[in-house]
């Protein structure tokens, strides 16, 4: 049987990343937004409360929560702040190919840093000519002796100005195409690493987004993440495992505006009656309603083939690709329900509707999206398919199993 129903436990966390979100985050989000400062405090504070790094495994400091559980803390926060919450959760992205293809000391080292206190780390694989191409990156990493000499430029990054270390994809053999890609964690204050720019943008203000270059950048051998030129699979995997809670993001900022419109049709008083009694703006808060729900539901079910093991790529894109445009969508309606009002940024629906618009463009747009659930559409794969590492999983423990065996009759 198929069951919704929370666990105490889930349930628990889920009502402590609210409580965090209306008490920490809400009061001081319009603040940060005109400001546009990053909100360390905020930071210190959720990673004290053990709300960040929630996917590190117990063995490198993390809680080692599930990528559901993830998700019922992405959509609180985001309900709470976006921008807070983009800042807050990046450490998930950029140490997602770190837990996937790193080695042992990669992860103790690196991992070990965000769990011991409020460290950042950036995810940088997007470049000024090289967005949904990845293949068409610039950034070079050549390997010379025990070291790789990394030049390029990364842009769009976040958390970029305050990050400690970084995971880079750089192609290491330029005429393959995305077949020629690798990973590297680097140190933010290696010789050569440099802030170029922090973006002014038009929503997500509280959250940090910078250009960031490399110039003859000398990185030890051992910090390549997997492979080398398996880099590319390595960023689809990781992408995999985090839209669903970018997806859980998309979800809370829809549901903030709903409720902010809900409130306000209930006490705005137009033609004698407030306007939630007029049909036109009741189809509006239905639909907004829908979305949100529709949008929960995708999440949750692309989170819960990952902890499966299964392979969600078309689950997850479904995910982003609906909640991102229901965000936008929601956050239209919910300033039309507002009138003249949700023009002004006096009132909270405003600033929701310019932090809804990056959702539809970062971590794939929505149209790479559509590409993505199309192809697994038109050439389908099992959805029960498992992921890489549970079959290297399953592997290990046949293996285990046949030695085992072998022992026992020995």
């Amino acid at each position: 049987m198929v069951d919704f129903t929370l666990t105490d436990e889930q349930k628990a966390l889920k009502e402590m990343a609210h409580d965090f979100a209306e008490k920490e985050m809400r009061p001081v989000a319009w603040e940060y937004d005109v400001d546009g400062t990053f909100p360390q405090d905020i930071i210190d504070k959720a990673w004290e409360v053990g709300l960040m790094n929630s996917h590190i495994p117990e063995e490198y400091g993390g809680a080692g929560a599930s990528y559901f559980e993830g998700t019922l803390i992405e959509e609180e926060l985001a309900w709470g702040c976006s921008g807070i919450q983009t800042t807050v959760g990046c450490n998930g992205l950029a140490g997602a190919p770190v837990l996937l293809g790193g080695s042992e000391e990669i992860k103790k080292k690196y991992l070990g840093m965000l769990t011991e206190r409020p460290a950042l780390a950036s995810f940088c694989l997007t470049e000024p000519d090289a967005g949904s191409d990845v293949s068409g990156m610039r950034t070079r990493a050549v390997r010379k002796g025990d070291k790789y000499v990394l030049n390029g430029s990364k842009c769009f990054i976040t958390n970029g100005g305050y990050a400690d270390w970084f995971t880079v994809y750089a192609k290491t053999d330029p005429d393959a195409g995305h077949r020629g890609i690798s990973a590297f964690v680097v140190d933010a204050d290696l010789p050569g690493v440099s802030v170029d720019k922090k973006e002014d943008k038009m929503g997500q203000r509280a959250s940090n987004t910078a250009t960031i270059s490399f110039d003859e950048v000398e990185i030890p051998a051992e910090n390549l993440i997997g492979e080398e030129n398996k880099g590319f699979k390595l960023a689809m995997m990781t992408l995999d495992r985090t839209r669903p809670g970018v997806s859980a993001m998309a979800v809370g900022i829809g549901r903030a505006a709903l409720e902010y419109a809900t409130e306000y049709s209930k006490e705005r008083v137009q033609f004698g009656v407030p306007i939630a009694m007029h049909q036109a703006i009741q189809f509006m808060i239905a639909d907004m309603a829908t979305k949100v729900e529709a949008g929960r539901l995708l999440v949750w079910n692309s989170a819960v083939l990952l902890d499966q093991g299964l392979r969600n790529s078309k689950v997850s894109s479904m995910a982003k690709r609906f909640a991102a445009d229901s965000a936008m969508e929601i956050t239209v309606d919910a300033v039309q329900v507002y009138g003249g009002y949700g023009f002004i940024k006096e009132y909270p629906v405003e600033k929701l509707m310019r932090d809804a618009k990056i959702m539809q463009l970062y971590e794939g747009t929505s149209q790479i999206q559509r590409l993505v659930i199309a192809k697994e559409v038109l050439l389908p794969r099992d959805v029960g398919e498992p992921t890489p590492e549970a079959e290297a999983k399953a592997a290990d423990a046949a293996r285990d199993s046949q030695s085992e065996q072998a022992a026992a009759t020995v």
